[in-house]
């Protein structure tokens, strides 16, 4: 039986991991809260983590307010990157591997080509900075770790799409920006591949998004197709956007993330794992919803 103590399980993605391992009967979660252990003290890191004595350590903790991090870069740095370190100190320690999720906002969002492992990263946001410094202390601090970056995350929480499908209850019609685009990615699908990472010992960096790419546009004309609804979508740029809803950080205009390295370790039968494409994920996400 493999003990799996899991940080942040209140949140979507962490929700999406419990749901995901009551399919592993090899598998017990044990659920930390941000009450129980605060992943930024070390002291309180290392005391649970030894307690537990955990295989695995999955950490689904995060500030994820954009916004909210460039105006407390300081909390944002405890959190997303302090907390990093802590765990990966303690996994270390316990020789338990160590899954860290981070972002596509660790690049500038200026590519033309979707983004792999290997690419240079220049994050122009506080949250960024701080998501890439928790990258590089999971690297330097642990031996046995997976970093996974993601992106567009939807799941059981508040969301994009949960968002558009209220809207769509009160208006015959929105406005979404056209001029973002990414890769939409359940956290259904995203727990799928964790749980899949973590049993392996193909160590190293990841991008974990669902297949294919589209802008915060037609992500919202799908999300309505799907769900029946009949709220029409304009297309507006991210200025106009600005103008109307003032935000503090800047979000980058192309964050396709490519899974390189997943392809890279699967074995050459075909045998090894894949992201859902953002359609397919999705049309299974609204199947739930509506």
């Amino acid at each position: 039986m493999r003990k799996i103590l899991l940080t942040g399980p209140n949140g979507q993605l962490g929700r999406a991991v419990t749901e995901e391992y009551k399919k592993d009967q090899y598998a017990h979660i044990i659920p930390v809260s941000h009450e129980e252990m605060a992943i930024e003290d070390l002291d309180a890191v290392l005391t649970r983590i030894a307690a537990e004595k955990p295989d695995v350590i999955i950490n689904c903790a995060a500030y994820t307010n954009v916004d909210g991090c460039e105006e407390n870069t300081h909390l944002a740095g405890r959190i997303n990157a302090v907390g990093p370190r802590n765990l990966a100190i303690a996994a270390q320690k316990c020789g338990a591997k160590i899954v860290h999720i981070s972002t596509d906002y660790v690049f500038d969002g200026c590519g033309t080509r979707p983004y792999v492992e290997s690419d240079p990263t220049q994050p122009v946001s506080a949250y960024g900075r701080s998501k890439l410094m928790g990258e590089k202390y999971v690297r330097e601090l642990s031996q046995k770790y997976f970093i996974i970056r993601t992106a567009w995350l939807y799941g059981d929480g508040h969301n994009f799409v949960r968002t558009m499908l209220r809207l769509a209850e009160t208006h015959d019609e929105v406005s979404v920006v056209d001029d973002q685009v990414g890769c939409p990615t359940s956290t259904a699908e995203l727990a799928r591949m964790i749980h899949y990472l973590e049993q392996t010992e193909q160590y190293g960096l990841y991008h974990g998004v669902c297949r294919g790419q589209t802008s915060w546009a037609d992500f919202a004309e799908e999300i309505f197709r799907l769900s029946g609804k009949t709220t029409k979508v304009n297309h507006i740029s991210s200025d106009e956007y600005e103008k109307m809803n003032p935000q503090s950080a800047r979000r980058p205009h192309y964050s396709v993330l490519e899974d390189q390295m997943l392809t890279l370790i699967s074995p050459e039968d075909g045998e090894g794992f894949e992201m859902k494409t953002w359609q397919d994920a999705l049309k299974e996400y609204i199947s739930d919803e509506v």
